[in-house]
């Protein structure tokens, strides 16, 4: 019989009804746990708001956004020249911020930024997942949560760091706008090599403003929030690229970038800005200059209030005199030989060890600008290898070794010797070739201003900032020697002498000299030409000229007279020998004393700050500079400035500046000068609107070569300046001004007509022509040359 009920079905198991009741109760208990969580999340959340949120620091500091500022110093033309404080940072508005640049910030740190109220929940899920099944831990802070850590909390990483972090999120999406919150990040987060903000890192790491990127570069700078120093383009470029492709390929992802500027961005060569200076003008010396001015003014300000600097300084001006200066300094090395390498270095028998020992001992020897320091692999007289610091190898043949020949191959031999190990110099041509050169030891400085104002327009303190402070151009006192000589001839002029006033070139003696010795002064080269007229003395310096001169008007009167052009007398002795320039002057002093033969007789203070501006561009001070043409400033006759003025173009045309013809231009006045024993090299000019001065001369003052004048070495130099400085200006002839008269070739103050000057000084007198007669075919150390 069968049942009716029966049917096929098997009843469940006991271990499948088991199974699924536990199942009902591990999910009934997560139920639970999770409305547990829920609620003990909602009584955090209640306690935070109610406990915590009232307490939260003020938001004035975001509302009132005024971050600490650098000083920043600039040309008169705009130029960035330099920036000091211990942030840098350019303050850049939103709608300043390139879209490109917002964009690649937004695909890496907060692309729902716009959409989420401060906490990123999604993010947070994301993240949770994420690092459940990876290794790779990703975070799930906000922008917002950012700049709350940034401005009020540590980076500790706790439980109450991160509801603080959360809850000072709530209150900054309550307080400021989206914009206003990323216009605070952009401008605040840390970017590596004391970059802050994005503006300042477009310009450290890549040169150029920030509305200037590209894609490419956008994407790199982008990659910097998270890892300064770990994706830094600069000193880590492998890591810096992964960062860079993966933002890149997240803004694809996001549709913020097209297929096509993907793929373009992607293959861009970067260019990242690796040279010592900073900036794109050589200006260190200025720089440093104005930062110790301002400091002066402002202290400890001087580095967070924002300060902006203007200086007078224009950016063709002073790459021009840069150039000069390291061309001339260069080439008075040349001259004088090739001293041997600056060092030796054990290179390691271990290939994997060579590379870091070389970067650590050329770390020793800074490049400076082109002159790039090597370490030698091999070397013999036909090539030599060496390595960078940038880890490059270099091949130096052929001429490229002419100047270090004497060290090379089998002559050579001891420490002078270039090989294996050896610290050299060397330095690639316009061609790529390479050559070995040297640091010069020699020191050099140049000014050049405006006579008109005293505005400086180059100031190159000396030959490399970076491996010596000390700027020559302010702070050196040195010998003038023959350049000083047109200060005694202006005091001649009101004492009645004239340029055609017949002077007698021999050699003479004095008594009644300092410590009671005779003084017996020779010309540069020991040779006399007997009686001239005052303007040849000076065209060719003849320093018995100059001697005659100051004798006749009185050294007491020459010393009083010079400080109208600003020198210091107690500097400047009232002996005779200041008519020869063996007192002490500065270059800057010098600059400002020619400038006024120049601008026709006034008295001009140089000076470099044009105006200072706060960091809202508010102005905080102005230059207000003498002028020429105020009759206050007025310090020698009109008349005076006019004579002179042709005496030092005559020294141009046909005396010992003569190659500054070379310019072809009929407007250029200046005077050599050459020390005793040739310590030191001058040459001071002008344009009507341009004065410079250029010296050279070793620190430790010593003999620079019995061939070396101001005319061989200073003069190139200044030429060099002036092809540039002066393209472009038109050619500036003087009338002369009232008072002047022109008689048989010459010019004359019309009270001191010809028969009424003072002339024939030194002529006559048996026993100087005696003396002139036998020493004039010996050569004897000279006092002063030119």
């Amino acid at each position: 019989m069968f049942n009716k009920n029966q049917n096929n079905e098997q009843p469940p198991s006991s271990g499948t009804r088991i199974s699924r009741s536990f199942l009902v109760r591990i999910l009934i208990r997560c139920a639970i746990l999770g409305a547990c969580a829920i609620l003990a999340g909602a009584l955090v959340v209640i306690l935070a708001m109610t406990l915590i949120y009232p307490k939260l620091p003020p938001m004035d500091q975001l509302t009132d956004y005024h971050p600490k500022m650098p000083l920043r110093i600039y040309t008169a033309d705009r130029v960035l020249i330099g920036e000091f404080g211990e942030e840098r940072r350019s303050l850049v508005r939103i709608n300043q911020i390139p879209d490109v640049m917002k964009k690649a910030v937004l695909a890496i740190e907060d692309d729902r930024f716009y959409q989420h109220g401060g906490v990123d929940y999604i993010g947070i899920l994301r993240a949770a997942l994420h690092n459940l099944v990876s290794r790779n831990r990703q975070g799930a802070s906000t922008i917002t949560q950012q700049v709350a850590r940034n401005f009020f909390l540590t980076s500790e990483q706790t439980f109450k760091r991160k509801l603080y972090e959360v809850l000072l999120a709530w209150k900054i999406e309550q307080t400021l706008t989206k914009d206003q919150i990323l216009e605070i990040y952009l401008n605040q987060i840390y970017l590596g090599q004391r970059a802050f903000g994005f503006a300042s890192a477009a310009q450290v790491y890549f040169g150029k403003p920030l509305q200037d990127i590209t894609i490419a570069e956008a994407a790199m700078l982008a990659g910097l929030p998270k890892a300064p120093s770990a994706n830094n383009p600069i000193t880590n470029p492998t890591r810096a690229r992964q960062r860079q492709l993966y933002i890149l390929l997240r803004m694809k992802q996001l549709g913020y970038i097209t297929e096509q500027e993907y793929e373009n961005a992607k293959n861009e060569a970067i260019k990242v800005k690796t040279s010592r200076n900073e900036f794109n003008i050589h200006a260190q010396y200025v720089a440093e200059l104005v930062r110790m001015m301002i400091y002066d003014q402002y202290k400890d300000e001087t580095y967070t209030r924002g300060l902006n600097v203007y200086t007078t300084i224009t950016q063709k001006d002073q790459e021009a005199a840069y150039h000069a200066v390291r061309r001339g300094a260069m080439d008075y090395d040349k001259r004088h030989g090739y001293r041997g390498p600056e060092g030796y270095m054990e290179i390691p028998s271990d290939p994997d060890a060579i590379d870091d020992a070389i970067e650590d001992e050329l770390a020793r020897y800074p490049d400076s600008d082109g002159i790039l320091s090597a370490v030698v692999l091999d070397a013999s007289g036909d090539v030599v290898h060496a390595v960078l610091s940038s880890g490059k190898t270099v091949t130096i043949t052929g001429k490229g070794l002419a100047f270090a020949a004497s060290r090379l191959g089998q002559n050579a031999s001891g420490n002078g010797q270039i090989r294996r190990g050896a610290i050299i110099r060397v330095m690639q041509d316009a061609a790529n070739n390479w050559s070995i050169v040297q640091m010069p030891q020699i020191e050099a400085a140049f000014v050049s201003l405006d006579p008109n104002d005293g505005a400086i327009r180059s100031l190159i303190g000396g030959f490399d900032f970076t491996q010596k402070k000390f700027n020559h151009v302010t702070q050196a006192w040195r010998q003038p020697g023959s350049s000083f000589k047109p200060f005694i001839y202006s005091a001649s002029l009101d004492k009645g002498l004239a340029p055609a006033s017949i002077i007698n070139d021999a050699p003479m003696s004095f008594t009644g000299q300092p410590g009671g010795q005779i003084w017996k002064p020779k010309n540069f080269d020991s040779r006399y030409e007997g009686p001239m007229t005052m303007r040849r003395g000076l065209m060719k310096s003849k320093n018995m000229i100059s001697i005659h001169i100051l004798n006749q008007i009185g050294a007491q009167y020459g010393q009083e007279y010079i400080t109208r052009f600003g020198f210091d007398p107690d500097k400047n002795p009232p002996y005779l020998t200041l008519a020869l320039g063996a007192g002490s002057v500065t270059p800057l002093q010098m600059a400002s004393a020619y400038s006024v033969f120049a601008n026709g007789g006034y008295r001009i203070k140089p000076y470099i700050i044009s105006y200072i501006t706060d960091a809202d561009g508010k102005t905080l001070a102005q230059a207000n500079p003498d002028k020429a043409g105020d009759e206050n400033n007025r310090v020698i006759d009109a008349r005076n400035a006019f004579i002179m003025d042709t005496l030092l173009k005559d020294v141009v045309r046909g005396g010992t500046a003569a190659r500054a013809n070379s310019l072809n231009r009929p407007d250029l006045a200046g005077k050599t000068g050459t020390t005793n024993d040739s310590y030191d090299a001058w040459f001071a000019g002008y344009h009507p609107r341009l004065v410079a001065v250029a010296w050279l001369g070793f620190d430790q003052p010593r003999n620079m070569g019995g061939r070396e004048t101001g005319s061989g070495l200073a003069l190139p130099v200044w030429i060099n300046y002036m092809q540039k400085a002066l393209s472009g200006m038109p050619v500036e002839i003087k009338s002369p001004p009232p008072g002047v008269i022109f008689e048989n070739g010459d010019y004359y103050y019309a009270e001191y007509p010809p028969g009424k000057i003072v002339t024939n000084i030194g002529v006559g007198q048996k026993d100087y022509e005696r003396i002139y007669e036998s020493e004039n075919n010996h050569v004897m150390d000279e006092i002063f040359a030119d």
